[in-house]
């Protein structure tokens, strides 16, 4: 492994990553999918998706300018689609898991597409203090915006093997910070600590597990963030929140699940129970919106949670991609997504009714 850094942190007494013949593993036992259960899925994926999968209109995004994001206050976050987010902590700028590309896979001509186009472009960007990585899919790491991004980052924080994938790649290696779970790294003042969670990683056939996944604490002073990358429900959210919540903000993976895929990826009902073991006070969802990565409607984690946040008196956030959401001025946002298709349904207006209220 090129540049693992940093100290584990002691405190938590934590486990590091298990990696065996290798590839690395989950600590809790995550069942495996058979020849004929993995084909059965494709199949369904392939010719039996809802059209509801994608929208039908257009979905709203608010237009950003490089001026706009040197203007925001600090503690500001952007959504920029999917799981990618933009932070402003220190005057600077921190991006998750950057996707610019036109689709989630490892060509442009097949795989999802996506349903808008950023709010900003790689060249407007301001440079990036870091780019935080949780895993190697497609869907959170793309070859041509971490080349792109390269000259204008000046750090690249991501879990074991990510690293080496992108000096691969051409990434300055003394750019690039490797942690395994519960290590943690310092940039300007603000701690990154790499947590558990409980998902896979590979971009083939031959590479299965053969790079690290994980979550991200983010402290900045008093300030503190939770980034959940991909993750099924499990026991580590209430370790991380006993550790280093509470959270004042999460933003929290709700989308591309499925019944068939329970281990990892969370229902709707189980994100809003991560935040909650994580004692978080805002819960943002992400991981929604962009891209076409299962078979439910498109909308359908939206409205989900929204319900699901209001009957547990949870403050909740959607803006809509591009618009900011602050800290230290925080606000709801509205149910944008019921304005897209032109056709709402009525339990929908009842899930959203305290946005109209």
């Amino acid at each position: 492994m090129a540049n693992p850094v940093s100290s584990r942190d002691n405190s938590a007494s934590p486990e590091a990553s298990r990696r065996t013949d290798g590839a690395f593993r989950n600590h809790a036992p995550v069942q495996r999918e058979g020849f004929r259960k993995t084909l059965r899925i494709l199949w369904n994926v392939i010719f039996h998706k809802p059209r509801t999968t994608r929208p039908s209109g257009a979905v709203p995004v608010r237009a950003l300018t490089q001026a706009d994001l040197l203007a925001a206050p600090n503690h500001s976050v952007f959504r920029l689609g999917h799981s990618t987010l933009l932070l402003k902590l220190r005057d600077k700028f921190w991006l998750t898991d950057p996707v610019f590309a036109e689709r989630a896979s490892p060509v442009q001509w097949a795989g999802p597409k996506r349903f808008h186009q950023p709010p900003i472009s790689l060249d407007e960007l301001p440079p990036i203090e870091a780019v935080i990585l949780s895993h190697d899919h497609y869907d959170h790491l793309d070859h041509q915006t971490v080349l792109t991004l390269a000259h204008k980052t000046r750090h690249f924080l991501a879990p074991l093997g990510v690293g080496d994938r992108l000096i691969k790649w051409g990434v300055d290696a003394s750019k690039v910070r490797q942690l395994d779970w519960w290590q943690g790294t310092e940039v300007d003042g603000i701690r990154f600590i790499a947590t558990p969670s409980q998902h896979f990683s590979g971009r083939g056939l031959s590479d299965g597990n053969s790079t690290l996944w994980a979550s991200w604490v983010i402290i900045d002073d008093a300030t503190r963030i939770f980034f959940s990358g991909d993750s099924g429900y499990f026991d580590g959210f209430k370790r991380i929140g006993e550790t280093y919540g509470p959270f004042d903000l999460t933003l929290m993976e709700t989308g591309a699940y499925n019944v068939e895929w329970p281990h990892v990826h969370m229902q709707p009902e189980q994100s809003l129970q991560a935040h909650l073991d994580l004692k978080g006070r805002w819960l943002l969802p992400i991981h929604n919106g962009t891209f076409d990565l299962a078979m439910h409607a498109w909308h359908e984690p939206f409205d989900r949670i929204l319900a699901l946040a209001w009957e547990r008196s949870v403050a909740i956030t959607t803006p809509q991609m591009g618009e900011a959401f602050t800290l230290t001025e925080p606000h709801r946002g509205r149910a944008w997504w019921l304005e897209v298709d032109g056709v709402v349904q009525e339990k929908e207006n009842v899930a959203c009714s305290g946005y109209k209220s």
